[in-house]
């Protein structure tokens, strides 16, 4: 099942949370918006992750890991 308005949802949570980290410099917000981002699966969500294609893994690990990079930088550069 594709659905339009989860593959919208997912683009806009990660553009949110890419303006909120390039331009607001919010790491803790952008983090928590790439993060509901992950819930939306722009991709079939009838497939299992076994059965997804090698570069949809890679898309959703990488956003992961942006997401964890986010969350690095909103703790340690808060840290004063």
């Amino acid at each position: 099942m594709k659905s339009p308005f989860n593959k919208s949802l997912y683009i806009g949570f990660l553009l949110l949370g890419l303006y909120q980290a390039i331009f607001s410099k919010d790491y803790m917000e952008a983090a928590a918006s790439l993060g509901i981002g992950l819930a939306f699966d722009p991709f079939d969500t009838a497939q299992t992750w076994n059965d997804r294609p090698t570069w949809q893994k890679a898309v959703l690990v990488l956003h992961l890991a942006l997401v964890a990079a986010m969350f690095g930088f909103g703790i340690g550069l808060n840290d004063k």
